[in-house]
């Protein structure tokens, strides 16, 4: 029995349904995974707050209407291929995972993509391939992605991520400088054209250039 599941319960019907985001297969992901197991110890008592938390190396885990409402505008499907930008601890690839076919994610420090395998190794997630690198550069030798979400911030949309995604796709990502940064949501037809809207203002870590 989960002990911490009446907190995530809580999280859902009060963070996030209570916003707006409608997608039952969405919602019942972030009431399933249990967040506190991809939040450092010390921060466990605050895992079902309304807010990100620091996760080590100068990275947060995000808030978790951000997760849900970045899933959502992702349109997950069950046949769908997943391009994640950033693993963190894990928490949205396990999200993801519940939703979609296969997911690939791409994390920059290697510490924290250690400890992402070991948790969802852990948890039984094995619809997931993880690895070390830079995630303006996509993964593609497994292109086309269907879905491709970003949990940090370029300050301009890298093309290689907009090349990567399929006919039909979508990148959820939030761009431009620390001040001033975009949720986007870019869909690209089956003519190869590429849509782009501005979601809402956000504050996300930079994305990170491999040294």
């Amino acid at each position: 029995m989960d002990e911490r599941a009446e907190e995530r319960h809580r999280m859902v019907a009060e963070q996030i349904a209570s916003r707006g985001i409608e997608n039952a297969a969405v919602l019942d992901a972030m009431r399933e995974v249990p967040r506190h197991l991809f939040v450092p110890g010390a921060e466990q008592r605050w895992a079902y707050d309304d807010g990100p938390l620091p996760i080590g190396h100068n990275q947060t885990i995000s808030q978790p209407y951000i997760v849900a409402l970045m899933t959502e505008l992702a349109r997950p499907a069950p046949t769908d291929r997943a391009l994640e930008i950033g693993t963190g601890t894990g928490y949205q690839t396990a999200i993801l995972a519940r939703l979609v076919s296969h997911v690939y994610s791409i994390e920059i420090v290697e510490e924290l993509s250690r400890q992402a395998a070991a948790r969802l190794e852990a948890l039984g997630i094995r619809n997931v391939t993880l690895r070390v690198g830079d995630g303006h550069a996509g993964w593609p030798e497994e292109a086309p992605f269907d879905i491709v979400l970003s949990a940090a911030a370029p300050e301009h949309v890298p093309p290689s991520l907009v090349e990567q995604l399929a006919p039909g796709g979508r990148l959820v990502i939030p761009a431009g400088p620390s001040h001033a940064q975009e949720l986007l949501l870019m869909e690209k037809g089956e003519n190869g054209g590429v849509s782009s809207r501005v979601v809402t203002a956000v504050r996300f870590v930079p994305l990170l250039h491999r040294r």
